[in-house]
């Protein structure tokens, strides 16, 4: 009898564990600063590539004036829609869609502000994100970039 209780409350245990482990309360939420320069670069992202899991959220935060964030078309997972914030405001995005975003800063993109987030690591449209039309200095980061990915 002692054994099947104690059976009974591991497997219980073990339930109530493996719900509690993979809820979203342990999602690794991201902050991601827009610059006018970090280190010998100018107009960029903190961080160029942000990795996250489905259900996380990441947030830009406006740190220096005059810039914003918008998904690049054609950059982003099918059934993802348009996402571009206002200038001179923090924004945060939670991604529900596995895939890699691409996504620049308006004004600055052909300054090379260019930015990925990789979801759930999935890089299944990867393909898609390499034949994005960049422009400027964007053109010349990006690949360099996505090989890294």
């Amino acid at each position: 009898m002692i054994n099947i209780i104690k059976k009974i409350t591991v497997s219980i245990s073990a339930f109530f564990l493996a719900i509690f482990l993979t809820s979203t309360s342990f999602a690794a939420d991201v902050t991601v600063e827009m610059l006018n320069k970090q280190g010998k670069e100018s107009m960029v992202f903190s961080e160029k590539v942000v990795r996250v899991n489905v259900g996380d959220t990441v947030f830009w935060k406006a740190t220096t004036k005059g810039h914003n964030v918008e998904f690049i078309k054609g950059g982003v997972p099918e059934g993802v829609e348009k996402f571009k914030s206002k200038f001179n405001k923090d924004v945060e995005y939670k991604f529900e869609v596995p895939g890699v975003y691409a996504y620049w800063c308006t004004p600055h993109k052909t300054m090379g502000m260019i930015g990925f987030v990789i979801v759930g690591n999935d890089k299944s449209n990867l393909d898609a994100i390499k034949i994005i039309k960049y422009m400027g200095k964007s053109k010349k980061i990006a690949p360099e970039i996505i090989n890294s990915l």
